[in-house]
Formats: C-alpha cells, sequence, structure tokens
C-alpha cells in the first residue's frame, strides 16, 4: 500500500477506548449518525419488553474470576499528595482547550483517601479480582532515583486491603500517566525513558511484587501512540506521525524490560502487556478492501502482538513504514529479544470493531454508544479471543476491560437505572462464553469500569462505572448493573 495510502488509513484510525474528543469534534452528518445510534443502543431494546437480566443459561468454568478494572489518574485524585509528582495528565488536562469543561483528575473519584471504602464496596459487589494502575509519579516524582515511601505505602495498603477481602490484586505499572520530568526530557520518544520505566518497575516489584499475583506492564500502548502522538487528543497531545511509531516501539521496549526486572526478583508472580485489540473486517468483498484491512490490521494489532509474541514486528508494517523511518532506524540489536522475553498472560482489551474500506477509510456498521467511536458489536469480542488463541498459541487471557458509557441519572428514588450497561454487559459476557466453549483459554473478566470515573478528554461528561459517583459529594451509589453483576458473579453465570 502506498504512503498516501497509508496516511489516509491512519487518519481514519480507529480512536481507543478513551479518545472520544475526536468523536465529539467530528462534524455534520457522521456526528449525526453517531447520536441516533447512541439513543438505540443504549435507550432503546429491540425488543422494549425484553428483560436485560433474563438468564441466558450460560456457566462459566468454576474458577472463572470476575473482577472490574480502574486506573490510577481516573480516581484517585490526591495529585499533590504525599510527594506525588506532576504527570503529562496533570499538565495536559490543565492546559485549555484540552479537556472538556476544562476537567482534570486532581480529584476525581477521591480514591486516595477513601480507598477503605471502595474496598469494602468491592467486597459488597462480590469480585473475586480487581486491576487496578500504579502512578508512576507518586512513587518517583520525577520518574527517577529512590521511591517515595509514601507512595508505595499507598499501594501496600491497597494491596493488603484487597487480599483482606479475598480480592485478588492484578496491577498495572503505567497507565498513561508518564512523569512530566521525563517527558521534558524527550518522553517515549527518547529510548532512554525505557530503561527509567525498567527502573520504576524494579522498584514496585521489591515493594509489592509477592502481594501481587498478576502484574500488567504497558496499558494500550497504541492508545498512548494513536491519541497522544498522531491525533493529539491524549497527553502530551502531538501530532506528530514520524515520532508515534518510535514511542510505540520504546513503549514495547519498556515492557520486556519491565518483564526482565520481574524475571530478576525470582518471585512467583505472572506478567504480561494489556493490548486494547480492534478486530478489523473489510467493509466489503473487494480484494482492495481485503489488503487494506490487512494492513491495517498489521497497525492496530499485529504491531504489538506479533512482537511480543513471535520475536519481531510484522513485515508489512515496517515495509509500509520504511528504511527511514525514526521507528525502523530506532531498532536496536537485541530489542527484539527483549521485546519477547516470554510473558504469562496477555490481558485483552475490547471495545470496538472497524470496518475497513478498500481505501483504507473506516465505515460504521453498528450502532454506537454515547462514545460514538465505539460500535457495538459482542461477537467482535468473540473473535479476538478466538484470533488471539489460534495466531499466539495457548497462553492464558484475561479481559482487564470491556464496558461503555450510558447516560446514567439518579431517580427520584435514588436509583440508577442504567439498563444499556447491562445488557452490553451480557452479550458480551455470551460472546466471551462462547469462546471459552471452543477452548480459549480465558480465565478472568474485568468490567470497565468499578466506577464513574474522570473520562481522560471527555472529563465527567461520561459514565463508564457500574457504581455512580456523585462528584460535589463523592458518594457513591450501586447502579442497576452492579446489583445485577453482583448476582452473576455469585452464580459465575449469565
Amino acid at each position: 500500500m502506498s504512503v498516501l495510502t497509508r496516511r489516509h488509513l491512519l487518519r481514519h484510525a480507529a480512536l481507543s477506548a478513551s479518545a472520544a474528543t475526536a468523536a465529539r469534534v467530528s462534524a455534520g452528518t457522521a456526528a449525526t449518525a453517531g447520536a441516533l445510534a447512541t439513543t438505540a443502543a443504549c435507550d432503546d431494546d429491540p425488543d422494549p419488553n425484553a428483560d436485560p437480566e433474563a438468564p441466558l443459561g450460560l456457566r462459566f468454568p468454576e474458577g472463572f474470576s470476575w473482577g472490574a478494572a480502574t486506573s490510577a489518574y481516573q480516581i484517585e485524585g490526591a495529585a499533590k499528595d504525599d510527594g506525588r509528582g506532576e504527570s503529562v495528565w496533570d499538565t495536559f488536562s490543565h492546559t485549555p482547550g484540552r479537556t472538556r469543561g476544562g476537567d482534570t483528575g486532581d480529584v476525581a473519584a477521591d480514591h486516595y483517601h477513601r480507598y477503605a471504602a471502595d474496598l469494602d464496596l468491592m467486597k459488597e459487589l462480590g469480585l473475586r479480582t480487581y486491576r487496578f494502575s500504579i502512578s508512576w509519579p507518586r512513587i518517583q516524582a520525577d520518574g527517577t532515583g529512590e521511591p517515595n515511601q509514601r507512595g508505595l505505602d499507598f499501594y501496600r495498603r491497597l494491596v493488603e486491603g484487597l487480599r483482606e477481602r479475598d480480592i485478588a490484586p492484578m496491577a498495572t505499572l503505567f497507565h498513561w500517566d508518564l512523569p512530566q520530568a521525563l517527558q521534558d526530557a524527550g518522553g517515549w520518544e527518547s529510548r532512554e525513558v525505557a530503561y527509567r520505566f525498567a527502573d520504576y518497575a524494579d522498584a514496585v516489584f521489591q515493594a509489592l511484587g509477592a502481594d501481587v499475583r498478576d502484574w500488567l506492564t504497558i496499558n494500550e500502548p497504541k492508545t498512548v501512540v494513536q491519541n497522544g502522538y498522531i491525533h493529539g487528543h491524549h497527553a502530551p497531545g502531538k501530532r506528530d506521525e514520524a515520532a508515534a511509531y518510535l514511542v510505540a516501539h520504546h513503549l514495547q521496549l519498556a515492557h520486556g524490560l519491565a518483564v526482565q526486572a520481574l524475571r530478576a526478583t525470582g518471585g512467583a508472580s505472572r506478567i504480561g502487556p494489556a493490548l486494547n485489540l480492534h478486530p478489523c473486517y473489510p467493509a466489503d468483498d473487494s480484494a482492495e478492501a481485503a489488503a487494506a484491512t490487512r494492513l491495517y490490521d498489521g497497525y492496530e494489532n499485529r504491531l504489538y502482538l506479533d512482537s511480543i509474541m513471535k520475536g519481531g514486528y510484522p513485515s508489512d508494517v515496517l515495509d509500509d513504514l520504511g528504511p527511514d523511518s525514526r521507528m525502523v532506524r530506532g531498532i536496536r540489536d537485541g530489542d527484539a529479544h527483549i521485546i519477547s522475553t516470554p510473558v504469562d498472560l496477555i490481558a485483552v482489551q475490547y471495545y470496538t470493531p472497524i470496518y475497513v474500506t478498500a481505501g483504507g477509510g473506516t465505515v460504521q456498521k453498528w450502532p454506537t454508544s454515547e462514545a460514538n467511536w465505539q460500535q457495538i458489536y459482542p461477537d467482535g469480542l468473540y473473535d479476538t479471543l478466538v484470533r488471539v488463541h489460534r495466531d499466539y498459541g495457548p497462553i492464558p487471557l484475561t479481559i482487564t476491560e470491556n464496558g461503555l458509557p450510558t447516560p446514567d441519572t439518579m431517580g427520584a428514588d435514588g436509583t440508577v437505572d442504567d439498563a444499556g450497561r447491562v445488557r452490553f454487559l451480557r452479550d458480551h459476557f455470551a460472546a466471551a462464553h462462547r469462546a471459552i466453549a471452543e477452548g480459549v483459554p480465558l480465565k478472568s473478566y474485568h468490567v470497565w469500569s468499578l466506577m464513574d470515573n474522570f473520562e481522560w478528554a471527555e472529563g465527567y461528561e461520561q459514565r463508564w462505572g457500574m457504581i455512580y459517583v456523585d462528584y460535589p459529594t463523592q458518594r457513591r451509589t450501586f447502579k442497576r448493573s452492579a446489583h445485577w453483576y453482583r448476582k452473576v458473579i455469585a452464580a459465575n453465570a449469565v
């Protein structure tokens, strides 16, 4: 495919799970169609009399772990407490015009101060596993040097609280909050940052490793690449395609170095990447659409999966980037070996399919959620799980994010009826069950998100949680989806 077509492809690249700003600024009929589709998907059932909680009779394997997920900057708040340094998201959100309404994560859901009560809510919900992230600038204010003990102590209290409640902690090392000092020194464009990440990871492993069974390295490197460096809708807010794929390589290198750091501790914890995977389908039956889809899939999925699981980047993507690209010139001898250091699991994050045209653009085939980049297509989750198992072997899989925003409001009776979320989760659970029945080793499922939170560029406009957060009071309320999910967990069935 020509460079011109590739650039056309990249301009139309599907936004990942937090890039609704791009959808918000889209104009004309596409936005109108998305808004109409949102209503159809979230407010109306094809059968308005159907009960979204009606049991499907699908029982999951014994020992299957049901959980929920969050990330540090989205819920913790306490932006300046106990030695925490500034992150790129502090800078980005405080820059006028970057987030909806000028919202920031300064307070968010105030989880840093309310974590004990939040742990009790997790216990009440019945969670078996909880996936959270550790704030790098809370551990190293400037991204280097001795770890901040107060920051480590917070996460130790969190982990101990989870274990006391029989909830397995699953910790993510990096969920986009790069210390601003490292960004000032070049950010992920600098190879050195990958090695600073390994130092940070080692400090966290030394402090918490024995009590955390499952570690995830880099959350959605593709989102950093596409939304942080191509579209500019996420921190650090750049629009530099040449830099973007060098960033991709350094993120993959950081992943591999972190895996090696955990191995060096000699501990028994498991580790793997957290990848947002978008199944790519041809928009029509033409050979041109098939070819465009293959390359699109290379940039969306194989760039990250192949380098970790097969020891090298896909040749079609490297050929398309060209030998003079910053990424290709940035690959050094031994990098592939580091990146492909064996992992113990793959964390899959699924939100939307992509339909690729013959010209390398994309089209909408299914109704969307309030985030009108998100097409609601549960079979895409099934296809993704089966594809990863088929192409990359029998490695254990976990779903670490899957969910949607719905127009949640508190009723006069103090309840939140998010029937659209119940319906969405039910249908995606069923798709996961079908994959398990066909031999996919899926071990756990983490709903995004445990609670309403700071939704990146969308601020507090979108609500993705099963727990409603009244931000002025920080009062938490179980939504209908939370009450339903508690029954699913208890029955281990949908």
